[in-house]
């Protein structure tokens, strides 16, 4: 629990009552919209900026989109009022443009992603690997089956930088239609909310979200009122909301809780399957990690098909220390950012924050597994986190939340038997072991490439140095040298 975007306005909910006196009785998650500007524009980001940082440059981020996605470009040059001319694709598929409306093109096209966040590489845009198994096609826990993720971020005035992350492990009823799922405690410094009851139970009944220490309680509350008003709840009186936290209190006034059943909601219902956006967004607005800016973080394996073909998926909020390791290049020493050295060096208003701090890591597998086995599964991305440069200390609340989505597991509310289809037995849990302490290790790695500098509350946390990093990799043989 320890220390260490703009913001959408939340969204307004159709019932106007005190969420905290009166239920909304029309609350219920909408369908989902057709993919517009912002959405392509997320699924573009992750190509073009994997194509910037290779040396490839602007015409080949620009030919790529066009040849791989000519629908997406009219969409974004619809959007963006015509400005560009688009001929008919020729045989390959290409779409026509001079050099001129080219140039018009890739500007426009920028000045969205760049809006949100600067543009900053994950681990594998410039050739980091982490292990031998190859991600899933997002690289994101949302490769898992069914796993949804919302966020709600909130940066107001000059001392407001927090929000909420949501992890739904299925888009249906989680009361009715509960997962098994484990909580493995690391170092238990935390307010993880639910956790002893998913233990004594096995199983997961409501989203899991991720927030600001201090907010964990009015987070928990407006997940009950939630779930309270899903259609098929009515005459349910106990819930157990899942809600982590790490302390945001350094870059945003913890004191004030900021986070409104509103931003919950919003989080909960706009939650979707696709990529995950990444750094300074939601629950990882005002995180740190390893004394640089820390943030969410995602990441997925997938199992060869004579393993079973499972894929494990992993999204982190980053806010811990230690010393910084990348693919094993020890990257906080060669930048002289160490603990215990960077603590002693500190005043004690800012020596209890150097090292300590929390990482929250939720682990989604769509492998058929029980509760014991979910919780040998979570404890192996403790290893991925060790990796990282963890020193794990006595102020930092790490906690692993793992569940399966997969529908032949699923735990029928009410039944008076459990009758799973099917259940991997523990001679196959280590191909899954490996996919989560790789996934783990480089979803912690994007929540810092992709954080940019931050300033609140009276302080600046700086980004990961990207250039001097990235040098500091080749020199260690970590990624290829292009000759």
């Amino acid at each position: 629990m320890g220390l260490q975007g703009q913001s959408k306005e939340p969204r307004q909910h159709s019932c106007d009552e005190d969420y905290y006196q009166q239920e909304c009785p029309n609350m219920q998650k909408k369908p989902k919209p057709k993919p517009d500007l912002h959405t392509a524009m997320l699924g573009f980001r992750s190509r073009f900026t994997k194509l910037l940082w290779s040396g490839e440059g602007w015409m080949a981020v620009v030919t790529s989109g066009c040849a791989r996605k000519p629908h997406l470009v009219r969409l974004l040059v619809s959007r963006i009022g015509k400005v560009v001319r688009l001929g008919p694709p020729d045989s390959q598929g290409m779409i026509g443009m001079t050099a001129k409306s080219l140039f018009v093109f890739v500007v426009l096209l920028s000045l969205p992603v760049l809006a949100q966040t600067e543009t900053r590489p994950r681990a594998r845009d410039i050739g980091i690997e982490i292990g031998v198994l190859p991600p899933g096609p997002l690289n994101a826990i949302t490769d898992v089956a069914g796993v949804e993720v919302g966020q709600t971020t909130i940066i107001r005035g000059d001392n407001i930088r927090t929000g909420v992350t949501a992890i739904l492990p299925h888009s249906g009823n989680l009361y009715k239609e509960r997962v098994p799922a484990a909580v493995f405690l690391g170092n238990a410094y935390g307010k993880l909310a639910g956790s002893t009851q998913v233990n004594e139970m096995g199983e997961i009944e409501t989203p899991i979200l991720l927030t600001s220490t201090d907010s964990v309680p009015r987070v928990a509350d407006a997940v009950i009122t939630y779930m309270f008003n899903l259609k098929g709840n009515e005459n349910v009186l106990s819930i157990n909301p899942v809600v982590g936290e790490t302390n945001d209190g350094y870059l945003s006034d913890i004191r004030l809780r900021a986070i409104s059943p509103d931003d919950v909601f919003a989080a909960i219902t706009n939650a979707e399957s696709g990529p995950v956006e990444e750094g300074v967004v939601g629950a990882g607005t005002g995180t740190i990690a390893f004394s640089w800016k820390g943030g969410i973080g995602t990441s997925s394996r997938k199992l060869p098909a004579s393993l079973g073909g499972y894929a494990v998926g992993v999204l982190v909020q980053t806010n811990f220390g230690g010393n910084l390791v990348i693919a094993g290049v020890p990257i906080g020493k060669e930048l002289g950012q160490t603990y215990p050295r960077v603590a002693a060096e500190k005043n004690s208003a800012e020596r209890s924050r150097a090292p300590d701090g929390s990482c929250m890591m939720v682990v989604a597998t769509d492998a058929p597994l029980d509760h014991r086995n979910l919780s040998r599964l979570a404890g192996r991305a403790m290893l991925g986190l060790a990796r990282t440069g963890s020193s794990e200390t006595n102020g930092s609340g790490d906690y692993v939340i793992a569940f399966s989505s997969s529908p032949d597991v699923r735990i029928t509310f009410g039944d008076a038997l459990y009758r799973p289809k099917e259940l991997l037995s523990n001679d196959s849990m280590s191909p899954l072991f490996e996919a989560v302490i790789e996934a783990t290790e480089e979803a912690i790695y994007n929540s810092m490439f992709r954080a940019h500098d931050v300033t609140g509350n009276g302080h600046t946390i700086n980004a990961l140095p990207l250039q001097e990093t990235i040098d500091l990799l080749k020199k260690h043989g970590a990624i290829a040298v292009k000759k």
